[in-house]
């Protein structure tokens, strides 16, 4: 799949999901000297907001289309808390210091591998960092994709819907390892979207508000 977007256009007709950041952009805890990566900025205008929220702090602007990152880098003209960054979630990031923060919105789905996703976030989160997300979820598009089916268009896309108990499952930390541990079956990942609605919510595309401890077992109590 190419990487490249018409980001002229996008831009222009991107107000739903720039509704849909702002909205997530919510349910993230800053303090205003944090350094957040927006993991997927598109043409910038989510990343603007989160620029706001951070008087004294850094945004790391990455997008994989170089179309998308130089209109992003024309709309945030003059803005020294923003640094930009063409590179593949797909792929280890190279980002310089461990960020406090991921924000994404309406990205995680274009990416294939969301193991190695998971694991490229991971890799550049300081310990205790949060991710905070929105993405496109298995059964999101199922009657679009059905009635244009219907219409003659088989188009499925380069795209990865992933079940939220699978997202759940790639954002949940390994627990140590002790003889009684082992001794005891595992949860599975389901009872974490059951037991904590801030890690995934299924109600609507899912979000994951979550850290490297983002998943607690099920005797955990967690407000939503």
């Amino acid at each position: 799949m190419t990487s490249e977007w018409d980001a002229a256009t996008y831009d222009r007709i991107s107000d739903p999901m720039a509704r849909w950041g702002e909205k997530v952009l919510e349910r993230l805890p800053l303090e205003g000297d944090e350094r957040v990566m927006d993991a997927g900025c598109g043409t910038g205008r989510v990343t603007a907001l989160l620029a706001e929220r951070l008087p004294d702090g850094t945004v790391i602007a990455v997008d994989r289309s170089r179309g998308m990152i130089e209109q992003a880098r024309a709309n945030l003209a003059g803005n020294p808390r923003v640094r930009f960054l063409v590179a593949d979630l797909g792929q280890p990031l190279q980002v310089g210091d461990p960020v406090d923060a991921v924000f994404s919105n309406a990205t995680f789905h274009w990416v294939l591998d969301h193991d190695a996703l998971f694991a490229n976030l991971a890799a550049v989160m300081r310990p205790g960092a949060r991710l905070v997300a929105q993405c496109g979820a298995a059964g999101n598009v199922a009657n679009v994709m059905r009635a244009a089916r219907q219409a003659g268009d088989d188009w499925e896309g380069a795209v990865h819907f992933a079940t939220v108990d699978e997202t759940c499952g790639r954002t949940r930390s390994p627990r140590p390892s002790s003889p009684a541990s082992r001794s005891r079956p595992s949860s599975p990942p389901s009872s974490c979207a059951r037991t904590s609605p801030a890690c995934l919510r299924a109600n609507g595309p899912p979000s994951c508000t979550t850290s490297p401890r983002a998943c607690p077992s099920p005797s955990s109590n967690t407000s939503g």
